[in-house]
């Protein structure tokens, strides 16, 4: 009977097994001076996979570190064609830089179009370079095709280089130019 209780006693204290199946291992987190929720919703309008999927608040501990007034948004999580985010109100102790961009793999000239025009409304336009563009909260994306991954896959060729030239020179890019540069017709 002492051992049963004992058994019992062990399984009730043992932390339950957390299941990772819904958990993405490895995500980044986007720090914001204040404005996660904002950004959070608006990269959710651009991409047509993408929700909000949990928000948390500061709580009343913790101000002398923090700093951040008790119930307002702390963190915002949501997803972009199934990557999942976090935003982090963390104050303006660190900005983005461009050591780091995410990319957009783009199948067509019209989705190159859409998220270059949403997501570099109201941003830097002199951060704009090869498929770069920085957005409106600071954070940089490359919009590229993936035609031209293709085209530099077989490594270096005068292919390549001809479509490498080409890409130098715009800014927003262009597929088909990209592809007569590649094919030596430009």
């Amino acid at each position: 009977m002492a051992t049963q209780k004992r058994k019992n006693v062990k399984k009730a204290t043992r932390p339950a097994k957390r299941s990772t199946a819904s958990i993405q291992q490895i995500s980044p987190c986007l720090w914001f001076d204040g404005n996660a929720e904002e950004a959070a919703r608006f990269y959710v309008s651009v991409f047509p996979k993408a929700k909000i999927t949990g928000i948390t608040h500061y709580p009343d501990v913790g101000q002398e570190t923090h700093g951040r007034a008790p119930g307002s948004v702390m963190t915002v999580d949501f997803t972009l064609n199934g990557l999942p985010f976090m935003g982090l109100n963390g104050g303006p102790l660190f900005k983005f830089n461009e050591a780091i961009s995410l990319v957009v793999n783009c199948d067509s000239q019209a989705e190159i179009d859409h998220y270059w025009e949403k997501l570099g409304a109201g941003g830097d336009p002199q951060a704009q370079q090869c498929g770069w563009l920085k957005d409106k909260y600071g954070l940089s994306w490359q919009i590229v095709p993936t035609a031209l991954q293709e085209m530099y896959k077989a490594g270096v060729s005068a292919k390549s280089e001809r479509a490498m030239k080409a890409m130098l020179q715009m800014k927003k890019l262009d597929i088909a130019a990209l592809q007569k540069a590649y094919d030596g017709a430009a």
